[in-house]
């Protein structure tokens, strides 16, 4: 895949580079320089789908005279693009007092924006395509001619050039919108606002640069773009288990899912703590126990392809009773390492949980732990203080 994709982006490019200077001197637009624009724009609208789309759809209402206003793509109506931009602004507003704001109280709006964030990727995603297309409308006239020096005048190959152009901007949408959106899932996890407004500069950085290298010229804002994108490929596994598990722990905790969660008696959802066998941490899968007894986790690549199992490591293990999730644990001795993170739909369950994988040990972790320490360093633990059961 990620090498069909490179070939891809390379061919657009070089389709570009080596267009005719006759025909861009007379300010045609060859199939080259439409592709750069589009792959241009639709990079830039993946780094921030609302501020891109908005902008785009702002430029071209301006561009356009007013008899052509009425037949321009929805998303360059004023209906959409004014409220898009207003949205965006206050968004920025938000991240200007960022700073001066307590962390517990930002929090809440950063949970909200993770998902302002995948809706406005869905809805941008309904824009790529009539972008795509409307970049294909003009072609090349010297080509057209040429087309009909040979007899083949009723060959119109812009449909062509659209679409091979909409599937590959698809393509490049969701590579680059998806490690775009682990920006989002990473200020939400992050506890300090500093690195909260390190992580936006950054990405306003980068979509400074595709807007900026793109004015100054369609193949430099392509070279940007593909740059870009290349970096992202290899980053598309981890940007994915990483905007799964904060959409997961994200919708937990606002819809407070732990209120309504029934643990089934034999499984249970969780993300990988750490690499297991090859698979990579924060991989989604279902932990339960095999016919043999071992305790397994069944995963899906990509979360479409065929499941897979692997067993998980160690023969005893413990049911961990953090602040936010529960975990469970491989305990080897006095140490247990965490090696699953559970829902946060799971808190406040972890007795059934333990029942649920025959386990019989259940132990606080993380800030409970501390707390459980601080209370019996003080004496405040009494009578109410149970003793650890054996681990299994």
């Amino acid at each position: 895949m990620k090498r069909i994709l490179s070939g891809l982006i390379l061919g657009l490019l070089l389709l570009g580079l080596f267009q005719s200077p006759r025909a861009e001197a007379a300010e045609k637009r060859p199939p080259g320089i439409a592709a750069a624009e589009t792959l241009s724009q639709v990079t830039g609208i993946a780094i921030s789908p609302l501020l891109g789309v908005g902008a785009v759809g702002a430029y071209r209402y301006m561009q356009a005279t007013p008899a052509q206003r009425p037949q321009l793509s929805w998303y360059a109506q004023p209906w959409f693009w004014a409220p898009a931009l207003l949205i965006v602004g206050l968004c920025f507003l938000k991240d200007s007092l960022g700073t001066a704001v307590p962390t517990a109280l930002k929090k809440p709006f950063d949970v909200l924006e993770v998902f302002e964030n995948k809706l406005s990727g869905l809805i941008a995603t309904g824009a790529i395509v009539p972008m795509a297309l409307d970049m294909f409308k003009t072609f090349n006239p010297d080509t057209q001619a040429s087309l009909a020096g040979a007899g083949l005048a009723a060959i119109d190959l812009s449909g062509f050039w659209g679409a091979l152009m909409v599937p590959f901007a698809l393509l490049v949408y969701g590579v680059v919108f998806i490690v775009s959106h682990a920006i989002n899932i990473l200020i939400l996890i992050s506890p300090f606002a500093t690195v909260d407004a390190a992580l936006k500069s950054f990405r306003l950085f980068l979509l400074t640069t595709v807007a900026g290298t793109s004015f100054l010229s369609p193949k430099l804002g392509a070279v940007w773009s593909i740059l870009i994108i290349l970096c992202c490929l290899p980053l598309a596994g981890w940007a994915l288990r990483l905007a799964f598990f904060g959409h997961t722990f994200a919708w937990d905790l606002l819809t407070f899912a732990r209120t309504r969660t029934k643990v089934k008696e034999s499984a249970a959802w969780a993300f990988l703590a750490r690499p297991i066998a090859g698979v990579p941490r924060r991989t989604h899968g279902k932990v339960q126990r095999d016919a043999s007894g071992n305790l397994t986790f069944t995963y899906r690549r990509w979360m479409v392809l065929p499941a897979r199992t692997i067993t998980l490591p160690s023969d005893q293990h413990a049911i961990g009773r953090g602040f936010l999730h529960p975990e469970l644990l491989e305990v080897n001795g006095d140490d247990a390492d965490d090696i699953l993170d559970f829902p946060p739909r799971y808190n406040t369950h972890e007795a059934t949980l333990a029942s649920a994988f025959a386990l019989r040990d259940v132990r606080d972790v993380g800030i409970r732990a501390a707390f459980s320490w601080l209370k019996e360093l003080v004496g405040l633990g009494g009578a109410n203080a149970v003793p650890a059961a054996a681990p299994r």
